[in-house]
């Protein structure tokens, strides 16, 4: 190639979806095996006639719809193609190369690869022993430099949680020039009363003068619809309006649109849904525990087993079983809660695995 581009992207890793492959079970990407809603399917059909017209680039209806879901005036919404692409935008929009971003490791893959697209420092803290968050070591990680944290509650790909309290405690040791976010892309799976709602976390700092907090969330995970990208993101005026300056326009399709507002209206249903993928989370987790599995508590719609340099093994054994699960090299695997016939394929292959 003898176009010049930065020779600093030579060197980046991509980003490693979780793989499908025909005849096996996918439980490797944390996609709700259902697939959308029925009415969701409806209106997005209905809404497929009108694809030869550009959408809305400023989602108005969507971005009204989630400001009174969230009690928060429409100015403070954002949204975006996915909240991957909003962890970008707000990275974009914080950081410049003389500046960095702090986020736990192991976390979500994708916020060292856009640290690094954008041009930005990077400082990764390393898990408790617990597989958690080190929320007093990201604090101590912070310096003068440090534009934004990434706290991933529950953290991608462990399934653990922050508890109420620790979350403030951290956001009172953040200074007030640095931006905390909550990406909380598995809040609708969460059911521990001690960890708290993002949003409402958020809007008690913003009464109190603190506008360093925001909050990001998603429809690819609970509302199945991954395959349409779009999320959102919740935090001050000023905030939300820079995420609009750094937005491709257009980036959130029409059909998307609509399949997001017609989830909310169906969100009744979608709850006793996550109900029941939280039940299953519970009886995949015992089976796990009592085969003789380490298997933290996890509030997402997977369990993680931290099995180190025995991973890629583990992989390859759940692969000659038809099943598909996402592995981490040295670290562990991630396991997509699925429909019951679905985990117990895959906790067949976990028993019959030699531990």
């Amino acid at each position: 190639m003898t176009v010049r581009t930065r020779a600093d992207l030579s060197a980046l890793p991509s980003y490693v979806p979780g793989k499908t492959i025909p005849g096996a079970i996918k439980l490797a990407s944390n996609e709700v095996s259902a697939g959308p809603l029925p009415s969701v399917v409806r209106a997005i059909a209905d809404a497929a006639t009108a694809v030869n017209r550009y959408p809305d680039t400023a989602a108005t209806d969507l971005v009204a719809r989630l400001g009174d879901k969230l009690g928060v005036p429409a100015g403070q919404v954002a949204v975006g193609c996915g909240s991957v692409t909003l962890c970008q935008q707000l990275v974009q929009a914080t950081c410049t190369e003389a500046d960095e971003v702090v986020f736990p490791w192991r976390s979500f893959e994708a916020y060292p690869i856009i640290a690094q697209v954008v041009g930005t420092g990077q400082t990764r803290v390393p898990l408790t022993a617990g597989h958690g968050l080190d929320l007093d070591a990201m604090a101590d990680a912070i310096t003068p430099k440090t534009r934004l944290v990434f706290v991933c509650n529950p953290n991608n790909p462990t399934g653990t949680a922050l508890r109420r309290d620790e979350i403030e405690r951290f956001i009172e040791r953040v200074p007030a020039e640095t931006l905390v976010v909550l990406d909380e892309a598995y809040k609708e799976f969460v059911d521990d009363p001690d960890v708290p709602d993002g949003v409402e976390v958020a809007k008690a700092h913003w009464a109190a003068g603190r506008d360093n907090v925001a909050v990001l969330r998603t429809f690819s995970k609970a509302y199945g619809l991954a395959g349409l990208r779009v999320g959102y993101a919740v935090g001050s005026p000023e905030l939300a309006e820079t995420l609009r300056k750094v937005y491709v326009p257009f980036s959130v399709n029409a059909l998307a649109q609509v399949a997001a507002l017609a989830s909310l209206d169906a969100e009744d249903e979608l709850m006793t849904r996550c109900r029941a993928i939280v039940a299953e989370r519970g009886r995949v987790r015992d089976e796990l525990l009592a085969a003789g599995y380490d298997v933290p508590v996890t509030q997402a719609n997977f369990v993680w087993l931290p099995l180190g340099e025995r991973t890629a093994e583990f992989n390859e054994h759940c692969l000659e079983h038809k099943v598909v699960v996402r592995a981490f090299a040295d670290d562990g695997a991630r396991i997509t809660i699925g429909e019951p016939e679905e985990n117990d394929t895959f906790l067949a292959a976990a028993k019959s695995f030699a531990r």
